[in-house]
């Protein structure tokens, strides 16, 4: 198992952030997705928990076998999607991704918000043997670089000013004198117990889920003017409309919940046996 824990600095609140993580990963879905590859929103409703109380659950089955390197392509069936499960109790968030293709592959990411700059050394209260074995990556929004294919100018934190709240463009130092600061703690444990493989598939997890995590943190910010005014309310109307028009482009399928799955035991443990994969809001 490896465990990484990524910490994400913002030039937002948390309360701020609580839409724009919405509208974010709404909008970005429908980007990504494209003619049988990508999102499609199969639930997405209230749920509760007796000690987070009430919150927000969505499933979704993410498309993605064009996408993979071609030697996962290559042991992997020619229909193969990954189940996100996702209970939103913000300003904490879990999420499982599974596979029923491979139940051997599996991760478990925990996800807590804190107006900081990432400075908390236990922010999800990790037992003293995962600190232990914990990898902590620090995500610069702004200077870390993404692939050349997700790059838009006007998405660029080094240039970008947003014309409603007046923040930006950020320099080198932004994470240490910007104001307000919010931190983004996300501990993420991957497993692929599969022998020649697991090395391999690991890392390339981790690769993925950086890379996406870098990139949906940065159009957050760079979208800011596109849903700071909105309200709770608004952006969850938003949401909806954005989630039916992501599911027009692939094909309809069934199995629609009735009602959400009790959420996960809420703890990172040493030895996980859930079967997830990544998640980046």
């Amino acid at each position: 198992v490896l465990t990484k824990e990524y910490r994400i600095c913002m030039p937002l609140s948390v309360e701020e952030y609580r839409v724009g993580q919405l509208y974010m990963i709404a909008r970005h879905s429908l980007e990504q997705t494209e003619s049988g590859q990508g999102v499609e929103i199969i639930a997405n409703r209230e749920c509760e928990d007796p000690k987070y109380g009430k919150g927000q659950y969505t499933e979704k089955r993410i498309h993605l076998s064009g996408k993979l390197p071609y030697w996962l392509q290559a042991i992997l069936p020619r229909v193969f999607y990954i189940t996100e499960k996702a209970w939103n109790y913000y300003p904490y968030t879990v999420t499982e991704y599974t596979c029923s293709f491979m139940p051997k592959f599996s991760i478990t990411i925990q996800t807590a918000f804190e107006n900081n700059n990432g400075t908390n050394e236990n922010c999800l209260n990790l037992s003293e043997e995962v600190l232990k074995e914990r990898t902590v990556d620090f995500i610069d929004i702004v200077y870390d670089e993404i692939s050349p294919r997700h790059y838009k100018e006007e998405e660029d934190l080094k240039y970008f000013k947003s014309k409603v709240t007046g923040r930006g463009p950020l320099t080198e130092e932004w994470r240490s004198i910007t104001t307000p600061i919010m931190c983004s703690y996300k501990v993420v444990q991957a497993s692929f117990e599969v022998w020649g493989l697991q090395t391999k598939a690991e890392e390339l997890i981790h690769q993925s889920i950086r890379e996406i995590l870098t990139l949906g943190h940065r159009q957050a910010f760079a979208w800011i003017d596109e849903w700071y005014e909105m309200s709770l309310e608004q952006v969850r109307e938003y949401e909806m409309r954005v989630h039916a028009e992501t599911n027009t482009k692939l094909a309809p399928t069934d199995g629609i919940l009735s009602s959400p799955p009790k959420s996960p035991t809420l703890s990172i443990s040493s030895s996980t046996t859930s079967k997830s994969w990544f998640d980046w809001g």
